[in-house]
Parts: C-alpha cells; sequence; structure tokens
C-alpha cells in the first residue's frame, strides 16, 4: 500500500509530513471558521505550492480541530442550552430559549447527516470529481455572489434569540451544500443566517452553534474511517500535529470573526471568495494549476 493510499482512503497528507502539515494546520484553522472555505485552500495551496494532495480525509479529519475551538469559545452557549434545554424538558416549558436553540441545532443537523452519508462514496473517493479545481473555482463565485446578495438586501436586525424552527431547517438546508468543496460550512450557514436577516454577529454566532453536530459528524467519522483504513503510527502523529495547529489558529480566527463582524459587513468575504474564485479558474486555465 503506497503513502497515498490506504485501503481506499486517500491519505497524502501522511507523505508532506510534519512541516507542511502544521502550515496547513495553520491554513485550515483559519480558513474552516471563515466563510472562504478550507477545502478550496487545502486544494490550491498545495497546488500552487507543488505539493500533492493532502486528500479529502485530511480536510474533514481537521474538524476535530475546529471542534475544539468553538467548544472552547462559546461553552457558557453549550452549557447553558444542554442544562438549560434539560433542565426545560422536565418542567414541560416548552417555549424555553435554551430548549428552542438546542432543537434549531437538531433540525440543521439532520440534512446534511442524511447528504453526507448518501455523498460520502463520492467525496472520499480519490480524485474525486468534486474536488477538481474547476468545480471548486465555480463554487467560490457562486458563494461570493451569494453572499452579496445577503449583504445587499437582508436587514441584520434579527438576534440569535428570535431564531425559530424555520431557520434552523433552512440554515440546515444550507449546510448541505458545504458537502461541495469550495462552498464553505461556515460561509453557506453564515450567508443563509444573514439572508434570514439575523444581525452579522448573531448569524456568525448562529452559524457556529448550529454547525457543531456536524463538524463533529464530519471528523469523528473520516477519524473512524482512517483507524478502519489501518493508517501507520506515523500517520497519526503527522494527523495530530496538524490538528493541534489548526486548533489553535481556530480559535483565534473564531475571536477575531466575532469582533470584525460586531463592526463591518461581509463585504471582504465576498471580494476575497470571488478572487480565489478567479485566480483557480485562471490558473487551471492557463496551465498554472494542476
Amino acid at each position: 500500500m503506497s503513502d497515498k493510499y490506504c485501503s481506499g482512503v486517500d491519505v497524502g497528507f501522511v507523505g508532506l509530513g510534519y512541516a507542511k502539515v502544521a502550515l496547513l494546520g495553520v491554513i485550515q484553522g483559519i480558513t474552516e471558521l471563515l466563510p472562504i472555505s478550507s477545502t478550496a485552500h487545502m486544494r490550491v495551496v498545495p497546488a500552487f505550492l507543488g505539493w500533492s494532495d493532502p486528500g479529502a480525509a485530511f480536510s474533514a479529519a481537521m474538524q476535530a480541530a475546529a471542534l475544539v475551538a468553538v467548544a472552547s469559545y462559546f461553552w457558557r452557549d453549550l452549557a447553558a442550552i444542554c442544562g438549560g434545554s434539560a433542565m426545560a424538558l422536565k418542567a414541560r416549558r416548552f417555549q424555553d430559549k435554551n430548549l428552542r436553540l438546542g432543537l434549531l441545532v437538531a433540525v440543521a443537523t439532520a440534512p446534511i447527516a442524511v447528504g453526507g452519508l448518501l455523498l460520502s462514496p463520492v467525496l472520499n473517493a480519490c480524485n474525486s470529481p468534486l474536488r477538481s479545481l474547476p468545480a471548486i473555482g465555480c463554487a467560490c463565485l457562486v458563494m461570493a455572489a451569494l453572499l452579496a446578495v445577503a449583504e445587499i438586501f437582508a436587514r441584520h436586525t434579527r438576534e440569535a434569540s428570535d431564531a425559530r424552527l424555520r431557520d434552523g431547517l433552512l440554515i440546515g438546508l444550507a449546510q448541505v451544500g458545504a458537502l461541495i468543496p469550495g462552498v464553505s460550512r461556515s460561509g453557506s450557514t453564515l450567508t443563509a443566517a444573514l439572508g434570514l436577516g439575523f444581525r452579522r454577529e448573531e448569524a456568525a454566532r448562529l452559524s457556529f452553534l448550529l454547525g457543531m453536530p456536524a463538524i463533529a459528524l464530519a471528523g469523528g467519522k473520516e477519524l473512524w474511517e482512517l483507524h478502519k483504513a489501518h493508517l501507520s503510527h506515523h500517520g497519526w502523529s503527522v494527523l495530530a500535529l496538524g490538528i493541534a495547529v489548526a486548533a489553535l489558529s481556530s480559535f483565534v480566527t473564531i475571536w477575531s470573526l466575532m469582533r470584525f463582524l460586531e463592526r463591518f459587513s461581509a463585504w471582504p468575504f465576498v471580494a476575497y471568495r470571488a478572487l480565489l474564485g478567479v485566480v483557480i479558474l485562471g490558473g487551471v486555465f492557463l496551465g498554472k494549476l494542476a
């Protein structure tokens, strides 16, 4: 079995070694929680640097880093949701805000759980067409346009406490799009929340909280797949370093994004995503990216 493949699972990240994976961990940690697509960067950065594709398994397993960062940053919210929901159910207070938010999380998770199972064979396949650079470039341009529409037409007045089950379902359906590389889980859920009229920082908070189970499912599933594929001890150590570095950079990214959206709009992300899409498609067309 080569370093590139392990029981049918693409483990190209092992061959990159510690230093390269640490750098990709920093990039993954930053881009995973910003609405700019970590998968696009995990494909484009190695391609620009002449490195091999780290593989879909690497991007999915690194979700564990994002989960650690989000849970650390929003631990008070999580404690309130879990504890408050349990007490509300016991007292039959079905209108409790924590219980309602807990139900929102569940509703938002169901669509991507089903979609992930259905698309898993395609997404995790070596040389998956969905991970092709043209597909990722087009996804970046489409998401830039949708985020721009949300910024132009949305009211940005609603609070997260005003969210209803309908909002959770719509954000959850948008999250399914993140299964396509280049769309971005954070980008799809943030765009949906903005489109539903939530204030920018509240939209980001909803995006992170509602996306936590999906992050956990994706990361846990991929770590289990790597276990079943008998990843070597060296491979696990390389992955562990990447996750540790990504967790640190993810935490800093959350803190920075929340502060940014309290003061500014999402237009810089629109411009960046559009530019990234143009660079990817231009690089492919000119033969600079393979």
